[in-house]
């Protein structure tokens, strides 16, 4: 089995090392008199919405002609086609449209340019501080934040004031009022959360595990915490979630989506998920329009609220013959006017702290100002080169332990130990 997943991943970079080298192929000619083409690769649905800003970007740089590649819509085949183009030697991008956490991978392969000298500490400060260093690897910059994005809880707003309950900060107290409402009749279930074996759990668990007082790894030491009693509290947290009925059985096999529509139909107290079902979930078709409100997820008696940092970000690739008009476009891109009018026409969250505020943004997204409190007590994945296969292993026993194939102990001692191991080679 082992093998054929490694023949098809071969065979997957073969197909895409022809795509990109099409690509390569197909690039014009360029003259002394030419506009300079700087090129960056995405997903196709963003590529569409990142319109407004190409040709605002064009009218303001008409030496310079930004061309956006539509690419596959699933993350991972968009970073595969960027490995591709790398391994192949002549990559036909300039920058890197990435999630943050390609930045580490990305960075020590040596396929990034390190942006430290093109930006001052000042200008920096102007950004959210997790998303800032979402984008350093060791001593270097690689990566300009563009839109943000941070785990958050959200709640029935209706049901518990209805009840007398204030919103919970800790888990207890979360699990407390979920009992309470299903004992009331009010819900059907109290908590969702993402529970399926793939990125999003471990997104989901590095907050929880920050607020329970634990650590996944120590990016200076390379420390592993997956085994310590913090980490197995964590774990046994989500255990009882779905051991006391609090959550459904089959939350062990949801993603974001799932969860969103589970609770947007009005069958759970609390969801945690991300700052994009906060316009879902209030429109007109859903059935919670109106009646919920967000904060910082819960988290340990004596402990603080943690968010997952999420968001995508520019990079510049190493072996572009382009390196000042890419960071002209970088410039233009995280800038402040263009991220408002990015935020203002798709919703999406900012990276820059000011914006969270923006009178105009707030007229719009009178929610916006909730979203900074939460994006304030982000944490970092492991910011390692080796963090796909970290992430993998961490997943695997996770799985194992909440679907009660493993102990917690069990499962996280092996989660350990495999991670000890990887960050050993």
């Amino acid at each position: 089995m082992r093998l054929f997943l490694q023949l098809r991943k071969y065979i997957t970079y073969i197909v895409l090392g022809i795509f990109t080298a099409l690509a390569i192929l197909a690039v014009p000619a360029f003259t002394q008199d030419d506009p300079v083409t700087i090129r960056i690769l995405m997903h196709a649905i963003e590529a569409k919405q990142w319109e407004i800003l190409e040709e605002k970007f064009e009218e303001e740089h008409p030496n310079i002609n930004l061309e956006i590649v539509e690419g596959p819509n699933a993350t991972n085949l968009v970073e595969d086609l960027y490995t591709s183009s790398f391994l192949l030697g002549d990559s036909p991008y300039d920058l890197v449209y990435m999630d943050i956490v390609w930045t580490p991978k990305f960075a020590a392969a040596g396929w990034l340019a390190d942006l430290s000298d093109r930006v001052s500490d000042e200008e920096l400060a102007a950004f959210l501080d997790a998303d800032v260093e979402g984008g350093r690897y060791k001593e270097g910059l690689y990566r300009m934040p563009f839109r943000s994005d941070a785990g958050l809880l959200y709640y029935r707003e209706d049901l518990l004031e209805a009840a007398g309950y204030e919103p919970p900060e800790t888990t207890q107290e979360l699990m407390e009022i979920s009992q309470a409402l299903q004992a009331d009749g009010e819900v059907e279930w109290g908590y969702v959360w993402q529970g399926k074996q793939y990125e999003g759990l471990s997104a989901m668990f590095v907050e929880l595990l920050d607020g329970f007082g634990g650590f996944w790894i120590d990016p200076e030491t390379k420390e592993v915490g997956l085994d310590r009693p913090e980490a197995i509290a964590a774990v046994n947290f989500l255990r009882q979630t779905i051991n006391d009925e609090i959550s459904p059985p089959g939350v062990t096999t949801y993603t974001e989506e799932e969860t969103r529509r589970f609770f947007q139909s009005g069958k759970a107290a609390f969801l945690r998920n991300w700052p994009y079902v906060w316009s879902l979930a209030n429109s007109e078709d859903s059935q919670v329009a109106g009646k919920i409100a967000l904060k910082p997820m819960v988290h340990a008696p004596g402990y603080d609220s943690s968010a997952a940092q999420g968001g995508w970000g520019i990079g510049m690739v190493k072996s572009t013959d382009h390196p000042e008009e890419a960071w002209e476009v970088i410039e233009f891109l995280t800038s402040e006017d263009a991220q408002k009018a990015f935020v203002l026409e798709h919703g999406y969250l900012p990276s820059r702290r000011s914006l969270f505020t923006d009178a105009d943004v707030v007229d719009k997204y009178p929610q916006y100002p909730q979203f900074l409190e939460v994006q304030e007590q982000a944490v970092l994945r492991p910011p390692i080169a080796q963090y796909s296969q970290a992430s993998d292993i961490l997943q695997r026993y996770l799985s194992a332990a909440i679907t009660e194939r493993m102990t917690p102990e069990a499962a996280m001692e092996k989660a350990a130990e495999e991670t000890r191991n990887l960050l050993d080679t």
